[in-house]
């Protein structure tokens, strides 16, 4: 038995080996959109704010630029083994995403994984809904708290898998994180304790031998609690 009941991870530069979003706006955006990252990652706008002033900039019909996506952004080869063996011990495989949200589930489709549960913001016409975001907050698109705290209600202890700074939250609140590239930096100044990846074969491993999990960190309120 697996000491976890739910497995969730991010989607851009995780579960897909490139940050799909990025690519897209590299390709098609407008030069803006990496000083509307810098602007975020300072904390001078909530990721609302930016994903919606970058999704505008992208001006290409949803059909290319979901086919540049499948072009240049693939699923990270030990990912779909790792959600062949959760489904063997029961144990649901989730995608969070705080991004664009349309390309994921072509993705998946090109990879065999056409069936995998999503939680992402909506694409339509260039805009975005929030749809799973926080019923209070607005910090967030998609809030990965929220996830991580429903998946454990209805499973049980849960673990995330991330490489970003959208994924901060999402760590808070895991019983255990699986952390690389900038979220490490992320879970060592918010005193979470986490576990290095490289690939997902990593993830599985650690499942199967762990013992004790280090549990969630919890801040109440969340560090990107942001109201109207």
């Amino acid at each position: 038995m697996l000491p976890v009941g739910a497995i969730l991870v991010d989607f851009d530069g995780t579960a897909c080996l490139h940050d799909a979003a990025e690519h897209l706006l590299m390709r098609f955006g407008d030069p803006g959109w990496s000083e509307l990252d810098a602007a975020w990652e300072r904390g001078d706008l909530g990721s609302r704010e930016t994903i919606s002033a970058q999704a505008a900039m992208l001006e290409a019909p949803i059909e290319e630029l979901t086919a540049y996506v499948l072009d240049h952004c693939p699923i990270d080869p030990t990912f779909p083994s790792l959600v062949l063996w959760a489904r063997e011990h029961d144990v649901p495989v989730t995608l969070v995403s705080d991004g664009f949200g349309f390309y994921i589930e072509p993705v998946l489709a090109a990879a065999g994984l056409r069936d995998l549960p999503v939680i992402t913001n909506t694409w339509v016409d260039r805009r975005i809904l929030f749809g799973n975001g926080h019923a209070e907050c607005i910090g967030c698109g998609t809030c990965k708290m929220r996830a991580v705290l429903e998946a454990r209600a209805a499973t049980g202890a849960v673990a995330f898998v991330g490489e970003g700074a959208s994924d901060r939250y999402g760590a808070l609140y895991a019983d255990v994180t699986f952390a690389k590239d900038a979220l490490v930096s992320h879970c060592v100044r918010d005193g979470v304790a986490f576990v290095p990846w490289d690939t997902f074969d990593d993830v599985r491993r650690h499942l199967v031998s762990a013992s004790q999990l280090p549990g969630p960190v919890a801040p109440d309120p969340c560090p990107g609690w942001l109201l109207p």
